[in-house]
């Protein structure tokens, strides 16, 4: 039961990641893109989450905390960036 649960969120988050994908590559102004590289980032660790349960390891939970962690910082860098010009005060 589990592995068909694992398959259709997969499937879920594969159609979410690639209306995103829309998104990024159709995005109006740079601020969009920047949301939607954040949402990718999202699907993405949901994606790692759902494989870690689909395989029943917790390899796989520490690399999605991992990605977080990247992906929240890569995220508040890109922000500061457009409204300060720099990254380094």
């Amino acid at each position: 039961m589990i592995d068909f649960a694992c398959l259709i969120a997969t499937a879920a988050i594969t159609v979410a990641s690639l209306l995103t994908l829309y998104r990024l590559a159709r995005g109006p102004d740079v601020l969009d893109r920047i949301l939607a590289l954040d949402t990718l980032v999202i699907n993405t660790i949901g994606l790692i989450v759902v494989i870690g349960l689909w395989f029943r390891t917790t390899m796989y939970f520490e690399a999605a905390l991992l990605f977080a962690m990247v992906g929240f910082v890569t995220t508040v860098a890109l922000c500061k960036y457009l409204l300060r010009g720099n990254v380094i005060e």
